[in-house]
């Protein structure tokens, strides 16, 4: 399984889906020495979604109202950082399935020098029940 799954904190903005939004809220974010542990973004109607999982959640808020972003309420996921093998992401997935959590979204990827990444989401009455079947 992973080498590490915590709980983290995210939030999302709807911003214009256009050429260079992206890159102008992430610019504000770096700016202001925000680290990210993992964003994503994608199109949600005539609108876009950047949802951000920072490193310090009050630092993020901090830069995210200087640069007038327009923050969702705090939510909940989790991070998954470890040895790449085949099956890593299916073990947690599996964890999952048998505790009757539905994984509502996950991205993995390879992180390079043999590790990965993953970020997920489940409802949020479900966050307890997972933590518990993934051991955290």
């Amino acid at each position: 399984m992973a080498k590490a799954i915590r709980k983290i904190e995210y939030f999302y903005v709807e911003a214009p889906n256009k050429p260079g939004e992206g890159a102008r809220v992430l610019a504000a974010l770096r700016d202001a020495g925000v680290n990210l542990l993992a964003f994503s973004g994608f199109p949600q109607g005539r609108k876009a979604q950047m949802d951000f999982i920072p490193e310090d959640s009050a630092a993020f808020r901090v830069a995210a109202k200087k640069a007038g972003l327009k923050l969702s309420p705090r939510k909940t996921g989790f991070l998954a950082q470890g040895k790449d093998q085949p099956g890593a992401v299916a073990e947690i997935m599996g964890k999952l399935a048998e505790a009757g959590v539905n994984v509502t979204a996950i991205d993995a990827i390879a992180a390079g020098e043999g590790r990965y990444g993953a970020i997920f989401w489940v409802k949020s009455p479900d966050v307890r029940k997972a933590a518990k079947a993934l051991g955290i």
